[in-house]
């Protein structure tokens, strides 16, 4: 059984910058996804066990970096100049081994209890 534990959401200023941290159990690949009130659940970022692959939405590339240290058992997600439209809840997500649906919310088999995010204007 996997077990997710995130944290570091909060309320930020538009520009701001925040970094979220999954606390992950087991040899899993991993994605970062969020969920804004009265919308579908998106995919953010996704990275392999290694850390050697990293895949991202279009709507974060060069502004969200995802990244993992095995040695802490824990999955960062680095997000910086963060705009009012990046607010949701984000929740990190697990599966073991590689799938080609790693941006689909049904590629993956567990997932965390999700961390609001908000950013101000």
């Amino acid at each position: 059984q996997v077990q997710l534990v995130e944290s570091g959401g909060g309320l930020v200023q538009a520009g701001g910058s925040l970094r979220l941290s999954c606390a992950v159990s087991g040899r899993t690949f991993m994605g970062w996804f969020r969920q804004a009130p009265g919308k579908e659940r998106e995919f953010v970022a996704a990275i392999s066990w290694s850390g050697g692959n990293t895949y991202y939405s279009d709507s974060v590339k060069g502004r969200f970096t995802i990244s993992r240290d095995n040695a802490k058992n824990t999955v960062y997600l680095q997000m910086n100049s963060l705009k009012p439209e990046d607010t949701a809840v984000y929740y990190c997500a697990a599966r073991l081994g590689f799938s080609t649906t790693y941006n689909r919310p049904d590629g993956y088999d567990y997932w965390g209890q999700g961390t609001q995010v908000t950013v101000s204007s």
